[in-house]
């Protein structure tokens, strides 16, 4: 079932339309954050202009969320490459016979 809430970005209300399944603690704390990056970017500019104001601020949501995108990429990446080195220790270990559970544990 559909649910119309009402949220506030830069002093202006709108009303959304949520399904039923979309969490609105989820709606409203995204609303939140475009409203404080809305009023950050308000506040450095010294812009009256709330068009001029939302897209900037779309812009530094952009940034955050590419350079949040490349971290992830990055970590992947490394993960990546441990799992490739885990893959050639367990290998070496094949052929020598031996596995984890047979490796001296007192070190």
């Amino acid at each position: 079932m559909d649910k119309i809430i009402e949220i506030e970005i830069f002093r202006q209300k709108y009303r959304i339309r949520i399904k039923g399944d979309e969490d609105e603690a989820y709606v409203h704390f995204l609303a939140s954050y475009v409203d404080q990056k809305m009023h950050e970017v308000a506040v450095k500019s010294k812009s009256g202009d709330a068009l001029k104001i939302a897209v900037l601020a779309a812009l530094n949501i952009a940034d955050d969320y590419y350079v949040v995108k490349r971290q992830l990429e990055e970590v992947n990446n490394r993960l990546s490459h441990l799992e490739r080195e885990i893959a050639q220790v367990e290998s070496l270990l094949d052929q020598h016979g031996r596995t984890y559970d047979s490796i001296d544990k007192s070190h």
